[in-house]
């Protein structure tokens, strides 16, 4: 997932407040995910011969309860309301201005520690190298963005770390649903497990160097309330439907 990409899917979901921020917080002062990453396995290695294992079998997730979260966890513009069960309400600009707002100035920092990765180590998505289902279409777009580190998953982990500790008595259940996000990239078939394990990775980077800048650190803190306001109004999301949710991500997909 690039930049743009995230920045689009945001504004389209509405998650976006406002017009997006011509930058995120960190800018120059970003690490280099190149240096800190592990490297992209390589054809003959442990790592790589394992990524093909997790990929080709978990093909036999197709059209099962799993496929389809994962088809749903396709769209990243719906990420608040993927975590609307674990936090306990969807976020949404009308009910949390102030997050949406910070969320888009993230989406910066993010496609930054993925994009550059990316283009280094060029690897090339599960299904290019075996053949297998994926929960969407085969284009050529997809296939040309490289697996390593998986964006989609830099950027879920990233929302789900924030969110845990805007509400850190929720933290259990959204960081489990945040994993799942990522997992669902594994069931879908366009990433690799090592791709999807450096997202995760590279998303713990990432927020680690936010908290060294003064401006998120004060957008959280005016986040903190928000989110407390919000979860306090309600409406609190269907029950029967997040039991059955929290019973798919109870169970590893591989």
């Amino acid at each position: 997932m690039r930049t743009k990409a995230i920045l689009l899917a945001a504004a389209a979901a509405g998650l976006l407040a406002a017009a997006p921020a011509p930058h995120g917080y960190l800018g120059d002062d970003a690490p280099d995910t190149i240096a800190i990453l592990p490297p992209a396995p390589e054809a003959g290695t442990t790592r790589y011969e394992a990524d093909r294992t997790v990929y080709l079998a978990t093909r036999r997730l197709e059209g099962s309860d799993r496929w389809k979260m994962a088809q749903g966890d396709v769209d990243s513009r719906a990420i608040m309301k993927d975590l609307a069960c674990s936090l306990g309400v969807e976020l949404t600009p009308q009910n949390a201005p102030k997050t949406s707002a910070m969320i888009s100035k993230l989406a910066f920092d993010v496609g930054r520690a993925t994009n550059r990765p990316k283009d280094f180590y060029k690897r090339k998505r599960p299904y290019l190298v075996d053949e297998g289902p994926i929960c969407v279409p085969k284009d050529a777009g997809l296939a040309a963005s490289p697996d390593y580190p998986s964006g989609h998953n830099t950027w879920g982990w990233t929302i789900g770390l924030v969110m845990a500790e805007l509400a850190p008595d929720r933290a259990t259940p959204i960081l489990a649903r945040a994993r799942a996000f990522g997992e669902s990239r594994l069931v879908c078939g366009v990433h690799n497990l090592s791709a999807v394990e450096a997202g995760r990775l590279n998303a713990s980077i990432v927020v680690a160097a936010l908290h060294g800048q003064e401006a998120f650190r004060k957008d959280m803190d005016a986040a903190r309330l928000e989110v407390a306001a919000a979860r306090k109004a309600g409406p609190a999301p269907d029950p029967a439907a997040c039991a059955a949710e929290a019973a798919i991500v109870a169970k590893s997909p591989y």
